[in-house]
């Protein structure tokens, strides 16, 4: 996938929900804690629901919900990828994903 393996990796997503209800953005927020945290070579774990307080232009609002991992390898994101948490998690929640997008960066 990459010439290297000695960079970490941010693995970020943004969710947009179709139930965007305060109920349904708390049930996300907890199914991430639960499935996608502590994994093998993550470095750094955050989830939380979009800061409404913000509305500049540059702002992207088209979420509810965002995550930030960063994996210390690309290798550990690979695994972390084709996890069975991962795996899932995604099973459990995406029947209420209007649209995932996913922001992957060497860092």
């Amino acid at each position: 996938m990459t010439s290297t393996d000695s960079n970490s990796l941010a693995h970020v997503v943004y969710f947009t929900l179709k139930d965007g209800s305060d109920e349904a953005q708390d049930s996300l927020v907890a199914a991430c804690r639960e499935y996608l945290n502590d994994h093998p070579g993550l470095v750094h774990f955050s989830v939380g629901r979009r800061a409404k307080a913000y509305q500049r232009d540059v702002n992207d609002t088209r979420h509810e919900v965002g995550i930030v991992l960063v994996f210390a390898t690309e290798a550990d994101h690979e695994r972390y990828q084709t996890s069975d948490r991962h795996e899932k998690f995604i099973s459990e929640q995406s029947s209420n994903w209007a649209e995932v997008r996913v922001f992957d960066t060497l860092v």
